[in-house]
């Protein structure tokens, strides 16, 4: 007889699995990486076979795909649409640009790690991934969500002051006006 600590996990982990075949995609092109993601979608490499499908609103979407360099504008209005998705909800950081600024790093407007403003469940890493690394990215993704271990979501609302604090930081006048963290 199944108690209900076991009813939980079995339909926790039916959940992950539904979760992990069914990924609509936000794609928010800040930079050149941006180009690799139609070629990604279509018939060549065709991710929509493996379970990803284009987004149309952050309301819709489970992933948001940042695809290059964040300045302090663009880092405003990613946090904005992150705060408008539903959860569960995901963000694979796309390009060395969202690990470590790319080949802008010294800018004084651009961002160089991600991680400190929102939660990044995958990175995928290079210097305009190729369709190829993307899928994998995503399939990583997948990977992560059927074990249970995609909690960004969780992470950022646990760390919340935090992050707020990071974003302060980079735009001060922006965050005293915006509201708070609205679910």
């Amino acid at each position: 007889m199944y108690n209900d600590k076991n009813s939980k996990k079995i339909v926790e982990t039916i959940q992950n699995w539904a979760r992990s075949h069914s990924v609509w995609v936000l794609a928010y092109g800040t930079g050149c990486g941006a180009i690799e993601i139609a070629p990604t979608m279509t018939s060549r490499y065709d991710a929509e076979r493996l379970g990803f499908r284009g987004a149309a609103t952050p309301r819709q979407a489970d992933v948001m795909l940042i695809t290059g360099y964040l300045t302090v504008k663009t880092v405003k209005r990613v946090v904005r649409v992150y705060e408008q998705m539903q959860s569960p909800k995901y963000v694979v950081g796309f390009g060395s640009c969202t690990i470590n600024g790319g080949m802008y790093y010294d800018s004084y407007n651009t961002i160089n790690l991600l991680d400190k403003y929102l939660p990044v469940d995958v990175y995928i890493n290079g210097c305009m991934p190729r369709p190829e690394a993307v899928i994998a990215g995503l399939a990583k993704l997948q990977q992560i969500i059927r074990e249970g271990k995609a909690n960004g979501a969780e992470k950022y609302l646990e760390n919340l002051d935090w992050y707020k604090a990071n974003q302060r930081k980079i735009a001060p006048k922006w965050i005293a006006k915006a509201p708070d963290y609205n679910w």
